[in-house]
């Protein structure tokens, strides 16, 4: 019952915050969503052509934008990512200007990214669970994000 009411209140007081974010933060919130996709990607060591090309296409679909766009996006982000990625403020931004169906999108692209090179290293599994705790994403909201990423990773490598 607390956690039901305590959920309200988090999606009441967002709500307005939410509703009312200019569209100019779509910029701001491509770049954070890029930058934790990039450091979903180089977790393993190994920041591969297929990783920057999935988080591309996932920038692209999710934030209507181009593929120069999106190629320019992941260079800055891989380029951050090399020095450090302060997980709390990137992720703030996120939780604050993102509506919560949107912050569970950017968890499922986060295992997209995961899954991208064939296999999920514990720190890109790591990373996606501490990354749902910022986001106040409920563990089944993460649950079944990780599965629809699974799912359409499959569908995409079904019969050519």
């Amino acid at each position: 019952m607390l956690a039901k009411l305590k959920s309200w209140a988090e999606r009441v007081s967002q709500a307005p915050e939410t509703a009312n974010a200019p569209a100019a933060d779509t910029g701001e919130l491509a770049a954070a969503t890029a930058l934790l996709l990039a450091e979903a990607a180089s977790l393993d060591g190994d920041f591969d052509a297929d990783e920057a090309d999935a988080i591309e296409r996932l920038l692209i679909g999710e934030f209507d934008i181009d593929a120069a766009e999106a190629t320019a996006l992941v260079a800055d982000a891989r380029e951050r990512t090399d020095t450090t990625v302060e997980l709390y403020s990137v992720t703030r931004t996120i939780k604050d200007r993102m509506a919560p169906e949107d912050r569970v999108r950017v968890l499922e692209m986060i295992w997209s990214v995961a899954y991208a090179d064939g296999e999920v290293h514990d720190f890109e599994s790591n990373l996606a669970r501490r990354v749902a705790g910022l986001l106040h994403v409920t563990d089944r909201d993460a649950g079944a994000a990780r599965k629809r990423a699974i799912a359409r990773m499959a569908q995409d490598a079904g019969p050519h």
